[in-house]
Order: structure tokens, then sequence, then C-alpha cells
């Protein structure tokens, strides 16, 4: 292991990256907060601000992939698709078989300059779910219970709302509903079985009235509709504290661009058409898990330099008060600020473990993650603060002792002056 990769490695510099993400979003989420007097008087300035806030935050965990990571991204599609990334509003759908799936979308929607202003159906829960699904509030996100006849109301107002949106965006689905699991995977294909539709292999059937009701609502806005399959190098598994750890995965991207007129517009054919995409998309898998590449030209788009520069400015913002305090509270000695400043540090690093968890799962759908590792990244942390604080109590205590003996010294002397004086 080099140098770097050691340093990427080490729990306390992780923490550090944890602790700026958080305290910057809680500080963005209030900023965002405040916007909100902006609504009734400017819809449109508001919008444009919370796009700026929400890239502030996005960028953070892009600049990990791209940056901390050196995660590649490779797009297979022809120029004439590229050319108009970022220059018009559409509807991604993207397979959901891994942990940082978005997180890849994430990184091209920032490389075309769309990353504050995308969008995706997200499950309700995730609003309870600080930073991540309050910014999404701000960000007009359209949130779904998976019910359709609760959802029917929110959903159709949610959308749209967006339909003057004045940054163009790109709305993510993940036709799905869930991430792919083996077991979820053999649910779904007992019900394509029982409606008669085409078994998948590397797919879940895709639900497709959350696809129909977006592209009602949103015909007329949207211009396109992007169909993106994902998958890894060497059949890589990433995973976001893989990510965090600095490991490099090898993403390849599948992108095909349907314009919105060749959609039908009648609600069957529309789902028709969806099912026919996914039997795509699964030979598209196939042909990856055979020959470890899509079909077609290859583009990879260059890294931009604004993630790196924002996380930089965060960090320097954060991390300067934090590590003089940190120093204070170490060099001064006392026990009871020192286990108070451990206990802050456990309590932040099970905090930043817990949303990493968020987005975790593994292929079974149970949580996981390096526990083992982690124990001891923490046992490792306590021991060495432990060894500081001791040694600083035992120079203390030398000092002390020190000043004792010379103070015995002083009054003996002064003993001894007043003993000759009264003889």
């Amino acid at each position: 292991m080099g140098v770097v990769a050691w340093l990427k490695s080490l729990f306390v510099l992780q923490l550090l990256i944890g602790f700026v993400f958080v305290v910057s979003g809680l500080i963005i989420n209030f900023t965002q907060l405040c916007t909100c007097v902006l609504w009734p008087f400017n819809k449109q300035l508001y919008r444009k601000i919370n796009t700026r806030l929400s890239y502030s935050l996005w960028s953070q965990l892009v600049m990990l992939l791209e940056w901390w990571s050196g995660t590649d991204c490779t797009l297979y599609t022809d120029q004439a698709t590229v050319d108009k990334f970022g220059k018009e509003h559409v509807i991604i759908i993207l397979n959901h078989n891994y942990e940082i799936d978005f997180l890849c979308g994430w990184t091209i929607c920032e490389r075309y300059g769309v990353l504050g202003s995308s969008k995706v159906l997200a499950k309700h829960e995730l609003l309870k779910v600080p930073l991540v699904g309050w910014t999404w509030y701000f960000l007009e996100i359209v949130f779904c219970k998976r019910k359709w006849e609760e959802d029917r109301e929110t959903v159709f107002s949610g959308l749209n709302r967006l339909r003057d949106y004045p940054e163009y965006m790109w709305f993510l689905l993940y036709c799905e509903g869930t991430r792919f699991t083996e077991k979820k995977h053999q649910i779904s294909m007992q019900v394509a079985e029982s409606k008669g539709l085409p078994k998948l292999k590397y797919h879940l059937l895709p639900r497709t009235k959350g696809f129909t009701t977006t592209l009602q609502c949103l015909k007329g806005t949207v211009k396109a509709v992007y169909d993106v399959t994902l998958n890894f190098k060497d059949k890589q598994n990433p995973t976001l504290l893989g990510i965090v750890s600095g490991k490099k995965y090898k993403a390849d991207l599948s992108v095909r661009r349907f314009p919105v007129e060749e959609i039908p517009d009648d609600e069957k054919e529309c789902a028709n058409w969806l099912h026919k995409l996914y039997q795509e998309k699964d030979a598209l898998q196939e042909h990856y898990e055979k020959e470890g590449s899509y079909p077609g030209p290859t583009i990879i788009p260059k890294r931009r330099i604004w993630t790196l520069l924002n996380f930089l400015f965060w960090a320097t913002l954060l991390l300067s008060p934090l590590i003089n305090f940190a120093w204070d509270v170490f060099v001064s000695g006392s026990p009871l600020l020192i286990i108070g400043f451990m206990i802050f540090l456990i309590v932040a690093s099970v905090a930043v473990r817990r949303l990493i968890g968020v987005t975790e799962v593994n292929k079974t759908g149970s949580s996981y993650g390096n526990v083992e590792a982690n124990l001891r990244h923490r046992a490792a942390l306590c021991a060495v603060i432990l060894l500081f604080t001791k040694k600083n109590l035992i120079k203390k205590q030398k000092k002390m002792n020190e000043i004792l003996k010379i103070s015995s010294m002083q009054h003996w002397e002064v003993y001894r002056d007043i003993t000759i004086d009264i003889t």
C-alpha cells in the first residue's frame, strides 16, 4: 500500500471529511430554509439560489468519487447525444444494481452542469433523512409512498410544479422501484410470469406507473428520455464506504437517447414501450457480461475542478476552528475534556456511518459494512488519544513534583534562616 492510499484509509481523515459534509450540509439546509421567504415573491430566484446551494452539498460527494477515489466514468454513446447533455430537460432511466449508482449519475450531471438542478422520484422515507431529504425538500424533489392511491395527488402536483423550472434538469427514475437483489429478482420474475411478461436476467420488472405519469406531466417540458445502463469493470461491487476509503473503481455507462415524440402517448402502449426498453437493457447487460464492455463508441468526459474547490472552501472554513479546539483540549491535559472530546468523536463517527448506511446494501438485501475494520480504527484512535493523555499527565505530574520540590527547598531555607536568627 502506497503512502497516499494509506492516508486515504485513515479513519481520522475519513471522519474529518464526514464532519465537513455534515456541518456544511446543516449550514446549507439552514440557508435554504431562510430562502423560503423568496418563494411568494420570486419563485424562480428561489429556485436558482437553491440549485447553487444543493450543488455545494452534492458536489462534495462527487469530489469523493472523482478526486479522492479517482473513479473513472466512461460513456458508451455517440457524440450527437453528448452534444445535447445539459441543454435540454430530460428523464433519466437508470438501473438500480449498485450502492453508488446514484453517485455515478451525479458525476455525469456535474460534468455537464446540471448537478444542482437534478431531480429524482424518491421514496417518502428519505424525506426524514438529515441533509439528503432536507436538501431534496427545498429542491422540490417529488416524494412518494409507493401506494398510488395515496401518491396520486402528491405526484401529479409535484411534477406539474416543475414544468416551468428555470434550470435544465435531469429527472432520474429508478423504474425497478428498489435496488436489485437475488431475492427481489426471484419475486419479480414470479410476477412477470403471472402477467405473461418476458423474464429479465439482470433487472427487476419495471414499475410503469411512475414512468408514464412523469412523462405525461412533463411532456412539453422534457425533450427526451435517456436510457442509462451502468456496470463496473472486473465485476466490481463498489460501495460508498469504499469510495470514502479511497478505493478506485471503473464505471461504464451506456447512454441511449429517445426523443419524447418517439414514445407512445397512450398509457398502456407507453408501459409496453418501457417493458421493451428493459428487455434491451437486459441484452446490454448480457453483452457486458460476455465482452466486458458495451457496444458502440466511448467518450470520457473531463473532470471539472469546481467540486474540489468547493470542498476545499468548506474544509478551510470548518476544519481550522475544529483542529484548534482539539489541540487546546489535548494540551490542557484535562481528563474530563479529553474524554468528552473522545465521546464527541465516537458519536460523530457513528452519525457519519449511519448516513452512509442509508445507501448501503449488499446483493442479498441486508445492510453491511466493514464493521471489524471500523472498530479497529476506532480502537486505535482511542488508544492514541489515551496514550497522549497519559503522557501529558505524566509530564504535568513531573512538573508539579519539581515545583513542590523547589517549594520545599525554599521553605526549608526560610525555616533555617529563622532558626539561626532565634538562636
